[in-house]
């Protein structure tokens, strides 16, 4: 199956505050598959299950078919989730979790595919939308019409809903779409979300390339604070005219990208 050709960029980093990375991405160009992971568990558990679900997904070789990816990378989020069960059994029950936001690029279709608050967001036309909804409570009380969009930006406890690895039943939210050329993906860790607005994500993707706009992001979060694990992956989908002569960018990668 063909797949689109896209311009790649990614970063992940420390920050300013943490002592560890927790975060996780994955770019697996090759077969049209980028994802985020945002880890949480004390003693290097949540860097843990970062790496759980990333290694998990990159296992992928070369699906058939955009549902077979599809079917495929569900199979692997939850063999992931028991994966980082049985680690928090065998650290007396340990809270062990991660966020997981997954892109899939398939012939001229995506999915998104998630849990948890690392976001995918989709830039057409001008305009950016965020694809996945954040599995937290902020969230529920804005969708419940209990909290404005604008006070849940400064709201002070932000729990998180759904995660991978904290419960047997996980259950992942997908959206799928069309695709068309220009179409800017962005997945990001919130320790980007925390500091850079949409409309400033809007414009650091749409005046440079993939990576450039992955770094000019990352500079904005530290420079604002850093308080968290900053990831973010750029994919953008290029013109069909140009598919004989763009490379594309396709390692795969956990912590990599730009460290602090």
């Amino acid at each position: 199956m063909q797949l689109s050709l896209v311009d790649v960029g990614s970063v992940t980093h420390t920050g300013m505050v943490r002592e560890r990375n927790e975060d996780s991405c994955l770019v697996r160009t090759d077969i049209g598959l980028w994802a985020v992971a945002d880890g949480m568990g004390g003693h290097e558990a949540g860097d843990m299950a970062s790496q759980i679900v990333v290694r998990s997904l990159d296992g992928i070789a070369d699906p058939a078919s955009s549902a077979e990816l599809l079917q495929e990378c569900e199979e692997r989020i939850f063999r992931a989730n028991q994966e980082i069960m049985d680690l928090s059994s065998a650290r007396n029950g340990a809270i062990i979790g991660t966020t997981a936001a997954i892109l899939l690029l398939r012939e001229e279709h995506y999915a998104c595919v998630w849990a948890g608050d690392s976001r995918v967001y989709l830039i057409k036309n001008g305009s950016i939308g965020q694809v996945s909804r954040d599995h937290t409570e902020v969230e529920e009380l804005v969708a419940g019409g209990a909290l404005s969009r604008e006070d849940a930006r400064n709201w002070p406890n932000n729990v998180i809903t759904r995660a991978v690895g904290v419960a047997p039943d996980l259950e992942l939210e997908v959206v799928t779409g069309p695709v068309a050329s220009g179409d800017i993906f962005v997945l990001c860790s919130d320790g980007l979300t925390k500091h850079v607005h949409d409309d400033e994500i809007l414009e650091q993707v749409t005046s440079r390339n993939a990576q450039a706009s992955c770094e000019a992001m990352l500079d904005l979060a530290l420079e604002r604070g850093g308080t968290d694990n900053v990831s973010v992956v750029v994919i953008r989908v290029l013109p069909a005219a140009r598919r004989s002569s763009e490379p594309t960018n396709s390692p795969a990668m956990i912590h990599s990208g730009r460290q602090p």
